[in-house]
């Protein structure tokens, strides 16, 4: 053998994974439990409406393109994206709005003209965020935190000497409470806590860093929808001779004397001279890997946030309605409290709609819309989700109703319904968490699971390991495990 390596999953970081070992010079095969790629990453169709099943913002798409550079390849000839003019569309019940301008200028003009800020708070606090991620990034998003290396050097060096600044012993929602006087927009940059599934009211203040991913960086689109990314990867590592199982559950990791040495699958055995996890941390430990030492602090950790999503082809457009666009709830802390406290959903949620229609028109038929309608809700802890689901259609109608003066259930042509018990089954992510470990508190970061492991040629990668969930954070996830692994 000598240069077989074993992917299992295909979802964002095992495709970017099996790009990168292939560059590496490795036979690759991918087995994933699914008849598609991309796990989360995919996209549901119904009757002419087409939705994009999981992830729904990208930023950081130089990472997308880092991976067709690496192979040589134009990745404009693979993949096609565009820079939003509006991050966000924000609506409150008492009618007002916000348009969350991409040109940030214009964003806090807006919101000077809308909640009378003044602009001069917004850029101190874009400015707090660029500089977080300026120092923390080079150690928390591209390198592994569970080597010493990562810790001894300049960059590390620089990162101490700021670490007063980086809000750790502070929440987020103290920290916008002090930069912001309104309590609109506190609330607005409370919502970036969502982003990995944490609750703002406890999470460190150095989650601020994420307003500077969307703002001074950019949040973008690609030309054919979120799924593009998916299906451009997928392209790219056949292209480089990875070789894809769909359909295949993977069984076992197989190991002796300490070392992986390939998969059961089906049944049978495949050989391998390395194996890279893709499957959830969690459950590639119970189900995988049950009969291997259980890193049990680290199984036992909180869970991020789940999501309860609606797909919805709405027969109408709404003029007022961008590509995100959010409807907030009139209490944030009772909300919040309701997920992580009460494990269930508040009665007044935030409602999060994602129109890929409004860039990409044939995603539903003319003067039409497709509604990716989420809520945030807790992990599956047993909860009764058939009432819970209906409760809160109920409860997300009556919003829509209420803040864009409309009837939106007669409008509804189709509809497909996603939540935690379905997440779980369909992605492997346990109780349904989006984000594997929750990070509600200071010391989340190191208490995911390590890009290697204790098992010899045995690796990690993906949203439930270091460096975090999410489109970019996968994308490094590959990258920080490729980079452990030695050429061949």
């Amino acid at each position: 053998m000598n240069n077989q390596a074993i992917v299992i999953g295909s979802g964002i970081a095992g495709l970017a994974a099996s790009i990168r070992l292939a560059n590496k010079g490795y036979q690759v095969q991918v087995f994933e439990a699914n008849a598609y790629p991309g796990g989360k990453l995919s996209e549901i169709n119904l009757e002419g409406y087409r939705f994009d099943a999981g992830p729904s913002l990208f930023t950081l798409p130089e990472q997308v393109d880092e991976l067709f550079a690496l192979s040589g390849k134009n990745p404009r000839e693979y993949f096609q994206y565009r820079k939003l003019p509006v991050n966000c569309q924000y609506f409150w019940e008492d009618g007002t709005r916000i348009t969350a301008y991409a040109d940030i200028d214009k964003f806090m003009e807006e919101v000077h003209a809308k909640l009378g800020e003044n602009p001069k708070n917004i850029q101190r606090a874009l400015d707090r965020s660029s500089f977080i991620y300026r120092y923390l990034s080079p150690l928390f998003m591209h390198r592994s935190l569970h080597q010493g290396s990562t810790w001894f050097n300049k960059n590390a060096l620089k990162a101490y000497l700021r670490m007063g600044k980086f809000g750790l012993f502070q929440t987020m929602h103290r920290s916008n409470s002090e930069q912001f006087k309104h309590p609109k927009l506190v609330q607005l940059f409370n919502r970036y806590a969502t982003y990995n599934g944490s609750n703002p009211y406890q999470t460190p203040a150095t989650l601020t860093i994420i307003p500077h991913l969307e703002f001074n960086r950019g949040a973008y689109f690609p030309e054919n929808g979120m799924h593009a990314i998916t299906l451009s990867l997928y392209a790219l590592a056949r292209d480089l001779g990875v070789q894809f199982h769909f359909n295949q559950k993977v069984e076992r990791i197989l190991v002796e004397n300490n070392r992986a040495k390939g998969i059961l699958v089906q049944g049978a055995v495949q050989a391998a001279d390395l194996v890279v996890n893709n499957m959830d941390m969690v459950n590639a430990y119970k189900s995988l890997l049950n009969d291997q030492r259980q890193p049990k602090r680290l199984l036992q950790q909180p869970k991020s946030s789940s999501a309860l999503i609606f797909y919805w082809g709405i027969r109408k457009e709404f003029s007022e309605l961008d590509l995100h666009n959010i409807l907030f709830s009139d209490n944030y802390a009772k909300e919040f409290e309701h997920i992580f406290s009460k494990k269930t959903i508040y009665s007044d949620p935030t409602v999060y709609i994602n129109i890929t229609s409004v860039y990409k028109k044939d995603d539903a038929p003319d003067n039409c819309m497709n509604w990716f309608t989420m809520i945030n809700v807790p992990n599956n802890q047993g909860q009764d989700w058939e009432a819970l689901k209906t409760e809160a259609r109920a409860a997300i109608i009556a919003k829509i109703n209420r803040i864009l003066g409309t009837d939106i259930a007669p409008l509804i042509a189709v509809e497909e319904v996603l939540e935690p018990l379905t997440i779980e089954s369909k992605t492997s992510s346990a109780n349904g968490a989006l984000y594997g470990n929750s990070s509600n508190n200071r010391y989340a970061a190191f208490l995911r699971h390590a890009n290697f492991s204790s098992i010899d040629g045995l690796y990690f990668c993906g949203g439930s390991v270091h460096p975090g969930g999410g489109i970019p954070l996968c994308l490094l996830s590959a990258k920080i495990t490729a980079e452990m692994i030695p050429e061949h």
